[in-house]
């Protein structure tokens, strides 16, 4: 088996120039190449490639232009593809083994420039007495990093490889260094960090802070979440930047109506219909993304003879989240948005009062979370007991609802229990969420799809086409129907005596 590439990095005073004397006193050896080169890595915003091990890397030069998509711990090469342009999203690269490479890790993301540098690459050959190539070298000379060295094996020279290395650690003194290190120093230069944003929230609380002071410092966090993805949302570069905008806004809301009187009541009030607003403004633009990304999934339920008459609903869609989003844009770039925002952040960072006005204020965060989780706990379990087969949709609409503040309030508190079992509990309530979530998106949708084929009917579309749509309202139906009958089997795993004991156990109401 050929051996993998090793790299080593130079010590801070030892230029390119000096090493290749050192190695030209004990190796033959030719630079056959040596071109001035632009380094570009790319990412998700949310660094999907980095969590996944890999790292992608564009290198420009004058002779040539490649992607490449590289194990970030050893090198190995994952995949390759010459482009003098990287496209936004995967599905737009021609070559569909290299698109294929990115599909699981990238989904619905944009691929963004990370950093860039410039280097001078150096490609040296290793000569045996017979001036045949037996190794490669490539060597990355930087500005503001120290060089490096990546040493290529070739097959059938294994020993050579083992001795170049030995080599360049006992002779030169250079030190083996990981593939991922240039990109975390470049960023370190910058002020940055590989996963310096994730949308899971994690907010470490202490049990005995104040309450209304936790409760402050989680809206803040939300807060800087909606920040951070404000401009993302604006520029519509993916549609999660807006998934992730309203996430953080539903988390706010269901912080404003489940901390009861931690914040005065005026507060609360004024800020909570802002929130308010904000949801209602984003909502359409985010079905509309919602639709686009499940255009695949619409296509593949149709039979074949029916499968291209789709397409124009995908146009139709296009066009309303194109008209949506420059609505929403302009909302969120109005005077009347950036105030109630400011204000709000305004408010946030206000000095609490050393006595407490409001009821719960006072309390530790530990009882508050207690009182809270516990309250809704029950909730789901009297609305989800109280369903049967007849029951009438918005009854199963309503439960969905409970959920999501339930698990809203178990995610902001998780940092006060043991990790492993309030894990299990988030883990098992989204798992009872997933059904009435699909339950409730394919209602919605055979409704959303019901109205754009009386629109797409006034704009003369194919007779095949509302035909297509037709069967597609006929599947989401029984997609929807299937969802439904599940429901008790779902909910009776949820309620499940072990699960029970468990809640009971974690949220009993005590001190801290």
């Amino acid at each position: 088996m050929m051996e993998r590439p090793l790299y080593f990095e130079f010590p801070s005073n030892l230029t390119v120039k000096k090493f290749l004397n050192k190695l030209g006193k004990s190796q033959d050896f030719e630079i056959f190449n040596q071109q001035y080169t632009i380094k570009t890595f790319y990412d998700s915003f949310d660094w999907r490639l980095y969590g996944a091990g890999i790292n992608c890397e564009l290198r420009q030069s004058k002779l040539c232009s490649e992607l490449l998509l590289t194990n970030n711990k050893t090198g190995q090469l994952v995949a390759r593809v010459e482009t003098e342009d990287v496209p936004q999203f995967y599905q737009q690269f021609t070559d569909i083994t290299f698109a294929q490479q990115l599909a699981p890790h990238l989904e619905m993301r944009a691929l963004l420039s990370v950093c860039s540098l410039p280097l001078e690459t150096y490609q040296v050959n290793i000569l045996n007495k017979d001036q045949k190539t037996i190794l490669r070298l490539r060597i990355d000379e930087y500005e503001l990093l120290n060089n490096r060295i990546e040493i290529c094996p070739l097959k059938g020279y294994e020993k050579a490889h083992k001795n170049i290395a030995h080599f360049l650690q006992e002779k030169i003194d250079l030190s083996a260094a990981p593939y991922s290190t240039v990109l975390n120093e470049v960023l370190k230069q910058q002020g940055k960090r590989p996963q310096d944003y994730c949308s899971k929230l994690v907010i470490n609380l202490k049990p005995d802070m104040r309450a209304d002071k936790a409760c402050k410092l989680i809206y803040k966090q939300l807060l800087q979440a909606i920040e951070i993805n404000e401009v993302g949302t604006i520029a519509n570069i993916d549609s999660e930047f807006l998934h992730d905008f309203r996430v953080a806004i539903r988390r706010t809301r269901a912080g404003l109506s489940q901390f009861k009187n931690t914040l005065t009541e005026e507060a609360v009030t004024t800020h909570a219909s802002f929130f308010a607003w904000l949801g209602k403004i984003t909502g359409k633009t985010r079905d509309l993304d919602v639709y686009l990304l499940s255009y695949p999934q619409y296509k593949a339920l149709l039979p074949l003879t029916l499968q291209n008459d789709i397409a124009p609903l995908y146009d139709f869609l296009v066009q309303k989240q194109t008209e949506a989003q420059k609505e929403l844009a302009e909302q969120l770039s109005s005077y009347e948005y950036r105030r109630q925002l400011v204000a709000w952040k305004e408010y946030l960072h206000e000095k609490l009062p050393s006595e407490t006005l409001e009821a719960n204020a006072g309390l530790s965060i530990y009882q508050l979370a207690n009182i809270r989780i516990k309250k809704v706990y029950q909730m789901v379990l009297k609305e989800g007991a109280l369903i049967d087969k007849d029951s009438p949709a918005e009854a199963l609409h309503d439960l969905r609802k409970t959920c999501k503040k339930l698990r809203y309030l178990m995610e902001f508190f998780q940092s006060l229990y043991p990790e492993k079992e309030i894990k299990q509990l988030i883990k098992s309530l989204k798992g009872f969420q997933a059904i009435l979530g699909d339950f409730q998106d394919y209602e919605v949708q055979e409704l959303s799809i019901k109205e754009f084929s009386t629109e797409m009917m006034q704009n003369h579309v194919p007779a095949n086409t509302l035909l297509a749509m037709g069967v597609l309202v006929q599947y989401l139906d029984s997609m929807k129907c299937n969802a439904r009958e599940q429901f008790s089997e779902q909910f009776a795993l949820f309620i499940e005596p072990q699960n029970r004991a468990m809640f009971k156990q974690l949220f009993s109401v005590k001190e801290a």
